[in-house]
């Protein structure tokens, strides 16, 4: 785990400072599997997290949501069939901030080991939010029962 998960987010205000060119570099080697984007003239953190379905992936986003909630920072997630796109950057100050680092690593403690996403079969134990959702999803979405779950 990265020395990133372990810290907590900070408040931020329209004053706080951006990270640097230099602080980017160094924070960007801890979370090597997110790509920096510029989108509306800010610079953003961007990962795609490959997932075996629908109901895998709004999990996911389920757990990405519940943590940007603790740190009461709050990334732009984008949840489709088998994969979720979480895009950070610090609103108030239209750029990077430590946080986005910080929470990216914390998203990457919640993505699933690499062959659960491939495909491969692992039993899952389901929290009861989980499963909760598992059965609201099938009751919503009749067709999810004929989709095959890895």
């Amino acid at each position: 785990m990265s020395i990133l998960a372990n810290e907590k987010c900070t408040a931020c205000r329209r004053d706080s400072p951006q990270v640097t060119e230099a602080e980017i570099q160094d924070l960007k080697r801890q979370v090597p599997d997110w790509t920096l984007v510029e989108r509306e003239a800010i610079q953003r953190l961007e990962r795609v997290f490959r997932l075996g379905n629908f109901v895998e992936a709004l999990s996911f986003t389920n757990r990405v949501g519940a943590l940007a909630e603790a740190e009461g920072h709050h990334p732009a997630i984008l949840t489709e069939w088998d994969r979720v796109t979480v895009t950070l950057w610090t609103h108030k100050i239209r750029s990077l901030h430590r946080n986005d680092f910080v929470m990216s690593a914390k998203i990457d403690s919640l993505a699933p080991a690499p062959s659960q996403a491939s495909g491969a079969f692992h039993p899952t134990i389901l929290t009861q939010d989980e499963l909760a959702l598992r059965l609201l999803a099938l009751r919503h979405f009749p067709c999810l029962n004929s989709v095959k779950t890895r």
